[in-house]
């Protein structure tokens, strides 16, 4: 029997503002990971809308400093949040700078799995699927078994933003260890150490 190991995953919210429902879905799947995920949350606060003027100037460091995690990651957790039934202008920023050379992008093969949380009843289905187009065009290996759709999240997080639903603690619980056990079924080691 192969032997588990702990697996590095990068996770990030699509979000800019603090008190964000998806930034705190990721401190709660920080909190209920299992043993064999270890999440390093990132923000995306220091990413410069995408120009290529800047870009011939040199990778912005906030840039630089997300790819050097997601390319020392076995996995990437994106949570997303949905404005005007779709995905946020941060979040597309983030993964056009993560597209950009050195070639093959740093998602190209990478292990991702999706999830969101909205105040509205759809649970961030219509972010989740514009997202995963984009993903598929970088090369990203989307989880698609399992989906993560959290809705009505005022009634779910209370002030401090802790994640209180019990079902919903359930839930991602199930889907952490779903994304785990996707991952080990990859071939050979998804992440570079340089």
């Amino acid at each position: 029997m192969a032997e588990s190991r702990t697996l590095q995953i990068v996770g990030f919210a699509g979000s800019l503002r603090a008190a964000s429902y998806n930034r705190a879905l990721l401190r709660a799947a920080l909190e209920m990971a299992p043993p064999t995920l270890r999440i390093q949350i990132e923000t995306l606060d220091g990413v410069p809308l995408f120009n290529g003027d800047v870009e011939a100037r040199g990778m912005p460091d906030a840039v630089a400093a997300l790819r050097r995690a997601i390319a020392a990651a076995d996995g990437v957790l994106i949570a997303t949040p949905e404005y005007s039934h779709g995905t946020t202008g941060v979040l597309k920023n983030a993964l056009d700078w993560l597209s950009r050379p050195p070639r093959p992008p740093v998602l190209n093969g990478r292990p991702v799995a999706l999830m969101g949380a909205t105040p509205g009843m759809t649970g961030t289905a219509r972010s989740q699927e514009q997202t995963r187009q984009t993903l598929t065009a970088l090369g990203a290996l989307t989880m698609m078994e399992t989906e993560f759709l959290l809705g009505q999240a005022r009634e779910k997080f209370d002030a401090e933003g802790r994640l209180t639903d019990a079902p919903t603690r359930e839930k991602l619980v199930r889907f952490l260890g779903s994304f785990a056990a996707w991952i080990g079924k990859m071939p050979g080691p998804q992440r570079e150490t340089r």
